[in-house]
């Protein structure tokens, strides 16, 4: 009897030191694991699914070149652009030749040649252009970003041609071999007959000769909680600890990684400046590690496109700008909203930003407004050019917080040779 009591007396001690070694290593705020379970890592509620790289590379507008000096515009999610840019995906380009930008006389291109123009904005590296085009690029070529791509015809010439325009400014690369016909530009150049014209303004942006017809939106919005972006965010969120901050802010640490929460603006940043570096570092990689990273800790809660790639010293930053509709939502310094910003040091995410509100898009009260065009519209555009040259013009919406929702109003976004931004309404 007494030897079946010590042997229960031995398995009890034996069975609570393993509990209490567990609670040493797992549970224990700011202890350093020797090995890490998955189970520390459980996901809840996440901002939005998983998106794959491919969705978020597309042009911010597509210029139509009719010949004449006469020009329309279509914008992401516009019938005529998902048509053209579908029909574009499929075909092949290859044998690409460099030349000085200084070879061609785009505007004598633009009034006379019918074309289509389509413009990235601040580019898109070419192995990253490869995963949504047919393209066969040189070793010279694929470590290039091009922000502008014009297939056109020229009068007595029997092939269409195709030039893709570098970040640099001053070198384009013409695709010897297009599979594209003379009959297949003019075709989808057509499509722009009947629709909105516009005027070219020194080549550098387009102005609608009538008022532009946008929708006015209220969305019912809401919060994700910082318990959700903890749990998203740190192996372990039981060990993190909380750092009030002066201007009001919150800080959730587990002494290496660190999220802050400015709960006045909805916006958190999330810092690991302790993470390994992978090594290996192109802007093309550093996007794809940006789309995973945010696939892994949050998702997408709404329409992105990939914005910028851009390199500063030691970091590379990557930029995803949210679209409502065909246009895309502008952050303010009131309101910053619209954006996914991440910074990456040798191709490891070291920084993370966004915003933590989202908006219910299938439950929007819709308003059709007209922004101004014309005349109207160029006096106001002079006036602002007194200052400094207007270089890029593009309608966007403003969000405006309300109680319960998120309002989106339609702008001119102006953009001035000095870099600034200005908006019109």
């Amino acid at each position: 009897m007494k030897e079946r009591i010590k042997t229960w007396v031995l398995a009890l001690l034996v069975a609570g030191s393993l509990v209490e070694s567990y609670y040493l290593i797992y549970r224990l705020p700011g202890s350093d694991s020797a090995i890490l379970s998955e189970n520390l890592y459980v996901k809840t509620d996440n901002m939005g699914p998983e998106e794959k790289v491919e969705n978020l590379l597309y042009p911010d507008r597509m210029i139509i070149h009719m010949g004449g000096d006469k020009h329309t515009l279509f914008y992401p999610d516009s019938t005529f652009y998902d048509l053209i840019l579908g029909r574009l995906k499929g075909r092949g380009f290859e044998s690409f030749q460099r030349r000085p930008v200084q070879d061609f006389n785009w505007d004598q291109i633009r009034r006379e040649n019918p074309g289509i123009e389509l413009s990235f904005g601040a580019g898109i590296p070419v192995t990253l252009l490869q995963r949504v085009m047919q393209l066969s690029p040189d070793s010279l070529f694929e470590g290039e970003s091009i922000d502008r791509i014009w297939i056109y015809n020229v009068k007595n010439d029997s092939k269409a041609h195709a030039v893709f325009f570098s970040t640099r400014g001053d070198i384009v690369y013409e695709a010897a071999k297009a599979d594209l016909t003379v009959q297949d530009v003019q075709q989808h150049v057509d499509f722009g007959t009947n629709w909105m014209p516009y005027t070219a303004v020194n080549g550098d942006y387009y102005v609608p000769e009538q008022k532009l017809p946008l929708v006015e939106a209220e969305l019912p919005s809401g919060m994700y909680t910082i318990e959700q972006m903890q749990s998203n965010l740190f192996f372990d969120a039981g060990s993190t600890r909380y750092i009030p901050e002066k201007d009001g802010s919150k800080i959730y640490t587990d002494s290496k990684r660190s999220l802050q929460v400015d709960q006045e603006q909805n916006w958190m940043s999330y810092s690991d400046p302790a993470a390994l570096p992978a090594g290996d570092s192109t802007p093309a990689k550093d996007a794809l590690e940006a789309v995973d990273f945010v696939n892994q800790h949050g998702g997408w809660n709404g329409t992105y496109r990939l914005a910028s790639t851009e390199e500063d010293k030691q970091e590379r930053k990557v930029s995803f700008q949210q679209y409502y509709g065909s246009y895309p939502i502008l952050s303010k310094p009131q309101l910053q909203y619209g954006v996914i910003n991440l910074e990456l040091q040798q191709g490891t995410v070291s920084s993370y930003e966004r915003s933590l509100m989202y908006t219910e898009e299938d439950q929007a009260v819709k308003t059709l407004v007209n922004l101004p065009g014309g005349e109207e519209l160029k006096v106001k555009l002079a006036r602002i050019s007194s200052s400094s040259p207007v270089k890029d013009l593009i309608p966007a919406y403003i969000p405006v917080e309300q109680r319960e929702s998120l309002r989106l109003v339609p702008v001119w976004r102006v953009t001035l040779e000095d870099g600034s931004v200005l908006t019109l309404n």
